[in-house]
């Protein structure tokens, strides 16, 4: 049937396109069911919502989303037809069952996502499936390579291409552009697509933005990678594998994240960018992605396992994750410290320990020797903070970048001891709940400042951590949570005193 569009500008959880109740009995469909939407050069296959109040005989209504990819505008005419379920509906629903799925069944899932053939709850359905069922590491792999294919690909003229990864789930963890910047001095090329944060803090993208541009065409990640040898840009702003965003956005919700897709995910993005060598960061401990060194050990094998049959040389660095990273948690906090370092700043000496060590491997990946030794040499010469800077010009940033000309909010609280004694423990999960409550990652100047960490000793009355925002009523709230919370736990060393009863 030949109907004439009528562009909406709406937000629509699922593709769909609407029509008059008229229309949909005569070519046989109802509500809820797909219908195929075409305009003779693109087409897809649509959930159908009915009405006779807000579309008339004659057209379909189309959100800006569903016309954004047919490439309609209003008034042009469109094909509409019956539309049976996907095939990719049967491999859902053999995935719930536990049954494990061909290459091809898998490549269809992922096209039908890619293409806004199956609904959101279709989608939450795939999403269930592998949460309960999971893959093995030979679905994982297609469903790596299927993600690839649905995107762009870049292929660099200059070889071998190293990348790094951290799995994230501990706050603070600044240290990518760091280990670009070193591995990069050092003469190797490590074009770094990062991504922001989904539930944490503040992932390397929200920080990065502060002092640079991160959104760039996969032509200009090409050219800076093999001009300056190093990048730090933003993922999303590629179409590298884009069906992972799309997941991304309904995962989101379910507060799940299947350790299939988490995998495949990844992989995907290093896939599209060609990398031979890759480093994953898998930080560990209370309160993060993976709490048990245990679980970080199947991490690692299933990356290393998945590295071979994909062609990439992957090694692990399991970190230690029981607390922040360094002080500063906080867009511009973070950038700040993250630029402190690179300018000679030796504190804090874990941020300049892990990201040594992680450098140190990739370099020792690419040949060089004793690389944890030689990541420091370059640090400490100034010879990455050169690199550094090179990488934030090419990416539009200011040559004259000072780690002090990042500032954080203007309104400030301390949060204080109570009591004397040491810190037994910080709570990642409750640093994370406090700094979003601030406003980080989308305010730029919120954030937290710890000053004592694990083990140090506190006086009472001695501040544990300052909180920064760029609004007052944020500042409030994140101040009553962080009193509630209290994520900084103070203990004395005596722990109990045990007595024996007195003589009579």
């Amino acid at each position: 049937m030949k109907l004439k569009v009528k562009n909406v500008d709406v937000m629509a959880s699922s593709p769909a396109v609407g029509m008059d109740p008229a229309d949909c009995a005569e070519i046989g469909v109802k509500e809820n069911d797909r219908v195929r939407v075409s305009n003779g050069k693109a087409e897809m296959s649509v959930l159908l919502l009915t009405s006779d109040a807000f579309v008339n005989v004659g057209e379909v209504l189309v959100p800006n989303s569903v016309a954004k990819r047919l490439k309609v505008k209003d008034g042009d005419e469109v094909d509409v037809v019956f539309s049976p379920s996907p095939e990719s509906v049967r491999s859902i629903r053999k995935k719930m069952d536990g049954e494990v799925l061909t290459d091809k069944e898998i490549q269809g899932v992922v096209n039908d996502i890619y293409l806004g053939s199956l609904s959101n709850i279709e989608v939450s359905s795939w999403l269930t499936a592998l949460y309960i069922n999971g893959m093995n590491i030979d679905e994982i792999a297609a469903f790596a390579r299927a993600m690839v294919d649905t995107g762009d690909v870049i292929p660099f003229d200059r070889s071998p291409v190293f990348d790094f990864h951290s799995m994230g789930g501990v706050p603070g963890n600044k240290i990518t552009p760091i280990v670009v910047s070193i591995v990069a001095a050092a003469g190797l090329m490590l074009p770094k697509t990062s991504s922001r944060a989904i539930s944490s803090a503040c992932g390397t993208s929200d920080f990065v933005e502060t002092f640079c541009g991160i959104e760039v065409t996969a032509e200009k990640l090409k050219e800076i990678g093999e001009t300056v040898g190093g990048a730090f840009v933003w993922g999303g702003s590629m179409n590298i594998a884009p069906v992972d965003d799309i997941v991304i956005k309904i995962e989101h919700p379910l507060g799940i994240n299947p350790r299939a897709q988490m995998l495949a995910s990844i992989l995907s993005k290093k896939l599209a960018i060609g990398a031979n060598y890759l480093l994953v960061d898998i930080p560990t401990g209370s309160g993060t992605k993976v709490p048990t060194i245990e679980v970080a050990r199947a991490y690692a094998r299933d990356f290393m396992d998945l590295g071979e049959k994909l062609g990439i040389h992957i090694e692990c660095a399991i970190t230690y994750a029981d607390q922040p990273v360094g002080s500063a948690i906080g867009p511009n906090l973070e950038a700040r410290e993250c630029i402190r370092i690179l300018e000679g700043n030796e504190h804090p000496a874990s941020v300049i320990e892990k990201a040594c060590e992680c450098a140190g491997i990739i370099l020792e990946m690419g040949g060089f020797q004793n690389g944890t030794e030689k990541a420091r040499e370059l640090l400490r010469s100034g010879a990455a903070h050169r690199k550094f800077m090179e990488i934030v010009v090419a990416q539009g940033g200011s040559p004259d970048l000072k780690a002090d000309d990042l500032k954080p909010g203007k309104f400030t609280a301390d949060v204080v001891s109570s009591k004397s004694g040491y810190v037994h423990s910080i709570n990642n999960k409750d640093i994370v709940s406090i700094a979003k409550a601030l406003g980080a990652p989308n305010d730029k100047g919120a954030g937290m400042l710890l000053l004592k960490k694990k083990g140090q000793r506190v006086e009472a009355g001695d501040v544990l951590f300052q909180l920064f925002a760029d609004n007052e009523a944020k500042l409030a709230r994140a101040k009553e949570l962080a009193d509630r919370y209290q994520p900084v736990a103070i203990e004395g060393m005596l722990i109990k005193r045990v007595t024996a009863p007195q003589p009579r």
